[in-house]
This record gives C-alpha cells, structure tokens and sequence, in this order.
C-alpha cells in the first residue's frame, strides 16, 4: 500500500458514549472483578451476562449493529488511566491480566452485541487478547509483527467458526499507528468477478498464530471469498494465507482486481487510548501501517475480543462442511 490513506476518525462513524453510560459500563467491570479477581476467571464468564442485562439501553443503542456500509465504528468515552497503565507487555504470554478491568469492560461489550467467543489455539484460550509487538515476530503476518505492512484480512478467515464481529480497544499508541480498514460494501467489481470469486477455488490457510492448526493432517478446504449473503455483499479474504498460484487464472484475475479495489477503499483508523474499534468481520477487512518497535514498554497496545452474533445470515453454504483445521472455537456462556 503506497498511497496514503484518509484518517476514517476524521470523517466517520464515532459513537460516544455519555459520562453516565461509560461510568455504569467501567463500574460494572470493576465489580466483576473485584468479585472473581481475574477477568479469566470461569465464574466471571458465568456473571457476565446477567450483569450486561442490567446495563442501560443508551449502552445497547451504542453497540447496535453497524448501519454503515463503512461497516465499522468507533466507540469513544471510555477512560484508560496513562498514569496507572502498566508497561507494554513484551509478548502476550506474559500479559498475565495487565489492564483486567479493561478486559472486563471489553467482556461486557461482547457480550451485548452478542456472544464472545475465544479459540482453543490461540493465545492460551483467553477471550480477550493483548495485542502487542514481540521480537523475532517483527515480520510475520500476525498482530505480532511491526516491521511489515499488515495485509487486510477478515479475521481468523480460515475457520468457518470465525467471529462476526471484532473489537480493537486501545490502551496505548503514542506513535499514532493506523488501523487499515476497507469494506465490501464500497467496492465496485462485476457481477461476473463476484461470481467467480463466490466459487470455492483455493483455501485460506491457518495463520502464524496457530501453530498446531498449521500441522493439521487435515486437507486443505477450498472456501470461497466474495458472495451476496443474506445482509448484501460479504467477503472472507487473507491474501497472506492464500495459496493463489493454485487457483485458475480467471480466479487470479478476479481476486486481484477485488486486491485492487479494496485497497482503493482503504481508509485508516488512528486509535486514541480509551476508544474501540468495532469492525463487521463479515463486510471489512482489516490490517495494520509498518511501524519501528522500541521494546521498551511504551509500545503500542491493544486489546481484541470476539463476537458471535447468534441468528446472523452472512456465512456460504458449504461452510457448514469445513473441518476448521481442527481448531475448537470456544463459546462464553449465555
């Protein structure tokens, strides 16, 4: 990506939330913990909704789904204490439960807009995930990488158990690192590319962050990447993890254009401590700007969660068969 992209957060879709919404939603959490002591905790995933029930409506009309074809917002209002922030994590194992209320607070959310759900292979089956720059991963197409452009991806795209929906709370970002985001709903392709592209041709393969998944001795399960689901225009899309070579040269030509298309829609999202980044996983892809890790604990960091939303129209047929590289999605409870 070249050409510099718009700033979304000066044009865009920024829901903020009242000092009364955003004092109940921390008070909440805060209670949560202090009850169960880790947001890990199996009892707090239990509690956890049954407090989100009792949270106001005004926080419900701020996490309604995205009425956009940006297919994203931002949520504003809620506090990041910089002085009390413990350093940057140097990896996320051992974040152990830095900034907890935080992933509380981000439990919470989920849980409102719908189901969280976490992977039994990834990052020790936490529900939320500190997403931070760890040495020797500076180049790899992960959210542990800095040194390289983050390609635009649907998340965790080769399960057919991925979320609908992502979120991308930031704890800190001095530097001003963008979040690329482009979506489907913006783009302009051919009837006759959307129907190449709704043929599953190639697979998308597990990323570097599921290590067993990668060694599954299952066979590789040809997905498709853009079709008309239910809501409109949907994509499931990882260039990093796509072998194209093996497809046809029509479904080369296609996906490329799609490539091309997207990166004309992309926009960036600058995060500030204490706003969310909720992105349709389903319309938009997402990436990260190349950036210089110093290590030393003033990083960037955020935290991800994500959600299921039970009833949603938007996944291909044949999904239902795809054995997931025998990766175990794990579901928070009702």
């Amino acid at each position: 990506m070249d050409k510099p992209v718009p700033l979304l957060t000066d044009v865009a879709p920024i829901r903020e939330l009242d000092p009364d919404t955003s004092a109940e939603l921390t008070e909440a959490a805060g209670q949560l913990l202090t009850d169960y002591g880790s947001p890990r905790h199996p009892a707090l995933l239990k509690a956890t909704p049954g407090v989100a029930a009792r949270l106001a409506d005004r926080l419900r009309e701020a996490c309604a789904p995205c009425d956009s074809a940006d297919g994203l917002f931002v949520l504003r209002g809620l506090p990041v204490d910089a002085a009390a922030l413990e350093p940057t994590p140097a990896h996320w194992s051992v974040a152990e439960d830095a900034a907890a209320l935080w992933d509380a607070t981000l439990l919470l959310l989920a849980t409102v807009m719908g189901r969280p759900i976490a992977w039994e292979g990834q990052q020790d089956g936490r529900y939320v995930h500190n997403i931070v720059p760890a040495q020797g991963r500076e180049a790899e197409q992960t959210g542990a990488s800095s040194s390289v452009l983050l390609s635009p991806h649907t998340e965790d795209a080769f399960h057919p158990g991925r979320a609908n929906l992502l979120m991308l709370a930031c704890m800190r970002n001095p530097d001003g690192i963008a979040t690329t985001a482009a979506s489907a709903r913006r783009i302009e392709v051919s009837a006759d590319d959307i129907t190449t592209l709704s043929t599953p041709d190639v697979p998308i393969l597990p990323d570097d962050s599921y290590t067993e998944a990668q060694s599954s001795a299952q066979p590789p399960a040809k997905v498709p990447t853009l079709w008309r689901s239910a809501s409109g225009l949907t994509l499931r899309f990882d260039p990093a993890y796509t072998p194209l070579e093996e497809a046809e040269e029509r479904y080369r030509s296609a996906y490329r254009r799609l490539e091309a298309e997207l990166e004309r829609v992309t926009v960036a999202v600058s995060l500030r401590p204490g706003e969310v980044l909720v992105v349709d996983n389903d319309v938009v892809v997402h990436g990260r700007v190349p950036f210089r890790a110093r290590f030393d604990g003033t990083d960037r960091w955020l935290k991800r969660a994500s959600v299921r939303v039970p009833g949603r129209r938007t996944r291909a047929p044949a999904e239902a068969a795809e054995h997931g590289y025998g990766q175990v999605v794990l579901e928070a409870p009702c």
